[in-house]
């Protein structure tokens, strides 16, 4: 997008989004499981894997948290498109954390050292292009953190809860690619959801790494511990929410979804010519002469494309909203919170099928933000421009 053009930014407030709150009590045999891992000579590759609900997340922040100390940072690769623990919803990514944790329930949005967007919440559609950006961010963390012994990470993947099927054969294929050094399996009280038991990825007699088996953290009334059931899409929405809330200053907070709408509404887009872009349509095919008004009201991954890049598996800075469409001008106009010296280099538009959240959409008497094809093109040149 070197093209791309900054429109003055006004400073609405900030809206905060409901978020699930309690405390935190960590289960004993996940604190044995944890110092087991935290233990190990050399900074591990550990691999967390089990049934959806099972708390493979949660035990994932209580993992990254202990190994801080020792190491001072650690990797992290999030793999789960529908809940990522870093990243909004339809991305894969790798992150480098450096500081703790402090809401062991709740996702928490951060920059991503390496992010791919694979445009769904699932890897059903193509989960060969899944693996692929899986295996190309884990050939990132090695080649960056694993081949320097000073520079040496630990790592942890925690996995999707699909493990059945088609799933299964996935994780299988994951596991057989990373090589982690420790497995830990959580298991829920439900045995036919459960993983099979031992180093089930590998043939007979090959050596396995070390393997944790850790049981589902659950809660009662009498003691509160992590595991709560999750609303997936509510908290899919939730954390597109707290992603847009990135085009706002920090410092500025408000409530409620509807003032995040107007916000959004009042927010000037970036000006990007067609001829800047490059669009892909991850998951559908799109007729030629749609390709541009198809990109209306959707969002889209920002993706810096090079004649290096194998297909579909190509670097993503951001998201962004593709507010409006002017065919007649060749103009895009995107809200994004992608700072401008990272969007000049953006050349490749990525449409998937993450919408944009409903609690954004349907908020009665605010003027919507996503115009129809060809409206923006009235505003004049002075409003755009003007500051």
């Amino acid at each position: 997008m070197a093209g791309a053009r900054a429109t003055p930014t006004r400073t609405p407030p900030r809206p905060s989004s409901p978020a699930v709150s309690a405390e935190a009590v960590v289960p004993q045999d996940w604190a044995s499981a944890v110092s087991l891992v935290s233990s190990d000579p050399n900074p591990p590759v550990v691999l967390v894997c089990g049934p959806k609900n099972s708390g493979k997340s949660t035990f994932s922040r209580v993992l990254l948290n202990a190994l801080l100390p020792r190491y001072g940072k650690v990797a992290y690769l999030d793999t789960d498109l529908g809940q990522p623990e870093f990243g909004p919803p339809g991305c894969l990514s790798l992150h480098v954390v450096d500081e703790a944790i402090e809401d062991l329930l709740n996702p928490t949005l951060r920059e991503a050292e390496r992010c791919y967007f694979f445009g769904d919440v699932s890897s059903k559609r193509d989960p060969e292009a899944y693996l692929n950006c899986l295996f190309h961010l884990y050939d990132h963390f090695v080649g960056k953190y694993r081949c320097d012994e000073n520079e040496m990470l630990p790592l942890i993947v925690n996995t999707p809860g699909w493990v059945k099927g088609a799933g299964f054969d996935m994780l299988v294929e994951m596991l057989r690619y990373i090589c982690p050094t420790i497995v830990v399996q959580i298991r829920i009280t439900v045995q036919s959801k459960n993983l099979p038991d031992g180093v089930f990825w590998l043939d007979a007699g090959q050596t396995g790494p070390k393997m944790i088996n850790t049981n589902a953290a659950f809660h009662d009334a009498s003691n509160r511990s992590l595991l709560i059931q999750k609303d997936s899409c509510g908290m899919r929405e939730r954390q597109l929410v707290e992603y847009w809330k990135q085009c706002f200053p920090s410092n500025i907070s408000v409530s409620t979804y509807k003032e995040l709408a107007y916000a959004l509404a009042s927010l000037p887009p970036y000006q990007v010519p067609f001829s800047d872009v490059t669009v892909v349509h991850l998951h559908c095919e799109v007729p030629a002469r749609e390709i541009w008004r198809s990109l209306n009201a959707t969002i889209v991954g920002l993706a810096v494309s090079s004649a290096s890049d194998a297909d579909r598996s190509i670097p993503c800075v951001g998201l962004g909203i593709v507010r409006g469409v002017d065919v007649q001008k060749g103009l895009l106009y995107i809200i994004t919170p992608v700072p401008l010296h990272r969007l000049q280099s953006v050349n490749l538009l990525q449409q998937g099928l993450i919408e944009i959240p409903t609690s954004l959409l349907q908020v009665r008497g605010c003027v919507s933000p996503y115009m129809s094809t060809n409206v923006l093109h009235k505003i004049s040149e002075r409003d755009l421009y003007a500051g």
